[in-house]
């Protein structure tokens, strides 16, 4: 049985585990594009603020899917690099300096049309809630919170619908607390768990966020 309809059916459910941080001053930070659908439902279930957090994978030649690195956005962008992957591809740190710089420049402007001219939300000391639509080897998800972590958050919950067991287990360490609706095995992949995983289209992130009030 598949266990979620689509993305905004996951989070309802999400919102209902998440149901103690209702109005509770946390922040929702999706990541896009999958989980600003799910985490716009969260949103708006728990009335609670809803922000974005740009992430870019650092990937191997001609395999996109398998990544070498992260990064993450922000005032100051961090670049997270897996020395073992890149050793095991033996890929050269020309080609790492390359992409980053790739990567780097996308995330610009990919900035510029979500956000526009709005600043981040103040994160220090805040709770924030980390939202997916679904997580495979976690390498993205614990990027993110160990930058939310040099930020000074408060407290960092992850939160997604659907991941492989082992996957959680290792991003345990990187969060106060992890939310997960199910964990089923085999785990293939994420899209495995939907009926409709669409994928989420440009126009439809902007709508969302500018429902949420993040319009520039």
């Amino acid at each position: 049985m598949t266990p979620f309809r689509d993305r905004a059916e996951a989070g309802r459910r999400l919102a209902e585990r998440l149901g103690r941080y209702r109005e509770s001053g946390a922040v929702v930070l999706a990541l896009p594009q999958g989980g600003v659908p799910v985490g716009f439902v969260v949103a708006q279930a728990l009335n609670l603020s809803l922000d974005i957090i740009l992430v870019r994978k650092i990937a191997t030649p001609g395999n996109p899917e398998v990544g070498i690195g992260a990064i993450v956005d922000g005032p100051d962008p961090h670049v997270f690099l897996d020395g073992a992957a890149i050793l095991r591809s033996e890929i050269t740190m020309e080609h790492v300096d390359s992409q980053r710089a790739k990567e780097l420049a996308l995330l610009a402007g990919r900035r510029s049309l979500y956000r526009g001219s709005l600043p981040e939300q103040a994160l220090e000391g805040r709770t924030i809630i980390l939202v997916d639509d679904g997580v495979e080897t976690g390498n993205t998800a614990r990027a993110v919170l160990n930058v939310l972590r040099q930020r000074k958050v408060g407290r960092r919950v992850l939160a997604v619908p659907v991941a492989p067991a082992r996957a959680l287990e290792r991003l345990r360490s990187s969060a106060e607390e992890v939310v997960c609706l199910a964990t089923p095995e085999p785990f293939r992949a994420v899209e495995d768990h939907y009926q409709n995983f669409a994928q989420t289209r440009e126009e439809e992130v902007i709508d969302l966020l500018s429902r949420a009030g993040m319009a520039s």
